[in-house]
């Protein structure tokens, strides 16, 4: 399952009312006012803290360890409960959201979802405002490219965990030619080998880029112009399917040639196959981030704050980085890496898919967010397309 999970659309897995309050019911909406609960850190050192699967660095020899983890408990005598329960994000929205809308505590802390979730969560009031004051690395080292979300200006209410991009994966050797565009997937010699990631927000970026978009400020007249597009495709029989993360097997196979990627997803990959190239498309790639969320009435704020903080000590996000091999929201963590001495870690400082240099930065793009009032109308067209 992809940790950028697949939007489901509406009326899924029992959520139908939740869903319709994320459209932005009124009722719904908690008042910064009444968002905090009672803070337990001064007298519990504990906090609970809900992650994706495999989104944090392991110890090699006992994967039950995990060594940035630790190492914060060894120091602020904080210990951490964490749990890998985020396998999709409208089914966490449906887990969390009951206590949430009747301001009730979630027994977590400390959460990760995408930003076009976390975009739902802010909108409803769902999510406390950190403390910048108790978080200087935050405040000093958070990458200036995401500092400034349309959903949560300022990232009062957020903070990225990972970043990462949005681009075309191809192997190189069977294909036997390189790619440099979004639009070459629709190359005659490509047809039924191409897949496309059947998630909406995953997925609508990348190709209205191909198109000559600017994803910053994308119309609905974009959006429908990209689905006839696609519909045109899936007709032709251009399109083999839609996915999730399972196209990592389709490439690895063969049975695809070039598809919608994530850019930590390849990384691993190249490391068994050195024939999977990644590229951000000359028409640009999507940057994105899953962000860290302190919920309503979260019983140990004040213990969240800092082990958020202590994510963004350069040191601590060049180990992490190092481990799940995605864009890392701390630039100076290259450093770190560059002058460990270690040919590998070296070689994971130059690589511009976890830290971005200028000209790849100047190709990437975070897009506007689907509004609540377009949302219900876009991803039921979409997900006609993909068969969801």
């Amino acid at each position: 399952m992809s940790r950028r999970s697949l939007l489901r659309g509406i009326g899924g897995a029992g959520a139908t009312s939740l869903l319709a309050a994320g459209c932005g019911v009124p009722a719904a909406y908690v008042d910064e006012r009444d968002r905090a609960g009672r803070d337990l850190s001064a007298r519990e050192r504990t906090l609970d803290f809900a992650n994706w699967p495999l989104y944090i660095d392991t110890d090699d020899e006992d994967t039950r360890k995990r060594p940035t983890l630790d190492a914060f408990g060894g120091r602020t005598g904080i210990s951490v409960r964490y749990t890998e329960e985020i396998n999709d994000n409208d089914e966490f929205f449906g887990k969390i959201g009951p206590s949430l809308m009747n301001h009730q505590e979630t027994g977590r802390d400390l959460i990760v979802v995408s930003d076009w979730m976390a975009a739902r969560f802010v909108r409803l009031g769902w999510a406390q405002e950190m403390d910048r004051a108790q978080q200087p690395h935050v405040a000093a080292h958070l990458d200036p490219q995401l500092r400034t979300p349309a959903f949560d200006r300022g990232r009062r209410h957020s903070v990225p965990w990972q970043s990462g991009i949005t681009g075309i994966a191809y192997n190189r050797r069977k294909l036997g030619r390189e790619l440099h565009s979004t639009r070459e997937l629709w190359a005659d010699d490509l047809r039924g080998k191409v897949t496309l990631l059947s998630g909406l927000d995953e997925s609508f970026a990348l190709l209205m880029q191909g198109n000559g978009v600017d994803v910053t400020r994308w119309t609905g007249d974009d959006f429908h112009a990209l689905c006839e597009q696609v519909e045109r495709l899936v007709r032709a029989k251009h399109i083999r399917r839609f996915t999730g993360n399972d196209y990592i097997k389709d490439l690895s196979t063969g049975d695809v040639l070039a598809c919608q990627a994530y850019s930590g997803d390849v990384i691993q990959l190249q490391a068994d196959n050195p024939d999977i190239e990644f590229v951000v498309p000359e028409e640009g790639g999507e940057l994105w981030a899953e962000s860290l969320l302190i919920p309503n009435r979260a019983r140990h704020k004040a213990n969240a704050e800092k082990l958020v903080d202590y994510y963004y000590e350069p040191e601590v996000a060049a180990e992490l980085a190092a481990w799940v091999n995605y864009v890392c929201p701390v630039p100076a963590a290259r450093d770190v890496l560059a002058d460990s001495g270690d040919e590998e870690l070296v070689a994971l400082a130059e690589d511009p898919l976890i830290f971005p240099d200028a000209a790849m930065r100047g190709r990437l793009a975070i897009a506007r967010d689907i509004t609540a009032e377009e949302r219900q109308s876009f991803a039921k067209r979409w997900n006609a397309i993909v068969g969801l």
